[in-house]
């Protein structure tokens, strides 16, 4: 692949201690090609602009209303003159000076439209943090391409299958410029991403997962914070899959003691501490209840998204658009 030129776009809310991390690592990248930096900030009120635009960043400021995970990344892509746009949340640390080359490398096969990092745990997280991150599929080291060779499968498949198919994270992604000016990021209030690469997918175009391209993101929820960012994630599922993570109450106590004993599986291995132990059964419980009331039909009114389309799928044309 000839030199090309790849635009990392971050959008940024008082984001100045991650960024205080982050930028020292972009700052450290080994690129043939040509980079450029933008960020979108929602009106941070700590400093975060000044350090985006020390180290280089072109800067828009708008305010936290008019903030939307879809759309304030179409408006980066918007502004991005590159032909690769590499999306990173504030709060990612890319490892390696190559990270943007592995990112980038995928896109020798003319038919990836996405491709995604591998996601790690951050140095010093507690054990129930650094377990969740270590489970997910976005941890795997294994690099694949995923694609639809009968879109019109899409209806016969569970929806596990479903989510397994259209995984894709925009914590750290890097997305080909021509592919998004033609499928956008839909305007949906939580899962832009997942929508966005199932929109891709039957579109005729493929989505790789980078193993060897990694970064550091997580989070240390709370019981109350556990329980609202699982129910918001139940509920993209149901709306957009079809898909009940927990439909009953046999499948909220079955996810219990599976996350429970996962739990102590991770901290027999890697050591148990008295905190852990005691914050292991809280976080577990909510975590459960909030995929519960989500599935459950509990949470956001989406009905306004199901009426823009933003859900929709275009199977019908996709069958024809390069599938065969």
């Amino acid at each position: 692949m000839p030199f090309p030129k790849v635009s990392i776009l971050i959008p940024t809310c008082d984001g100045e201690a991650d960024l205080r991390r982050l930028l020292p690592a972009l700052a450290e990248q080994r690129f043939d090609g040509t980079l450029e930096c933008l960020a979108i900030d929602s009106s941070s009120e700590d400093g975060s602009v000044g350090l985006l635009r020390e180290a280089g960043f072109e800067v828009t400021v708008i305010p936290r209303s008019e903030f939307g995970h879809g759309r304030t990344r179409n408006a980066l892509a918007e502004r991005a003159g590159g032909e690769f746009l590499i999306f990173l949340s504030q709060d990612a640390l890319p490892l390696g000076e190559d990270f943007v080359t592995r990112m980038v490398a995928p896109f020798s096969d003319p038919t990836i439209a996405g491709v995604t990092a591998r996601v790690l745990s951050n140095e010093g997280d507690d054990a129930l943090t650094a377990r969740t991150v270590a489970d997910s599929p976005e941890a795997s080291p294994r690099s694949e391409t995923r694609r639809w060779s009968t879109p019109s499968d899409y209806g016969l498949m569970s929806g596990p299958e479903r989510v397994s198919l259209l995984r894709f994270n925009n914590v750290a992604s890097c997305i080909r410029a021509s592919v998004l000016a033609e499928v956008p990021f839909p305007e949906v209030p939580f899962g832009e991403d997942f929508a966005w690469a199932a929109r891709a997918m039957a579109s005729g175009h493929a989505i790789h997962h980078a193993g060897d391209a990694s970064v550091r993101h997580a989070h240390r929820y709370g019981p109350r914070a556990a329980f609202d960012r699982y129910r918001i994630d139940a509920v993209f599922h149901r709306e957009f899959h079809g898909f009940e993570v927990r439909p009953g109450l046999p499948s909220a106590l079955r996810g219990f003691a599976f996350e429970l004993s996962r739990d102590l599986r991770f901290m027999a291995k890697h050591g148990f501490r008295l905190a852990d132990v005691v914050r292991a059964p809280f976080l577990r419980a909510a975590q459960v209840l909030g995929q519960y009331v989500g599935s459950r039909g509990g949470g956001d009114d989406w009905s306004e998204v199901r009426r823009s389309g933003a859900l929709d799928l275009n199977l019908s044309s996709a069958a024809s658009a390069g599938m065969s």
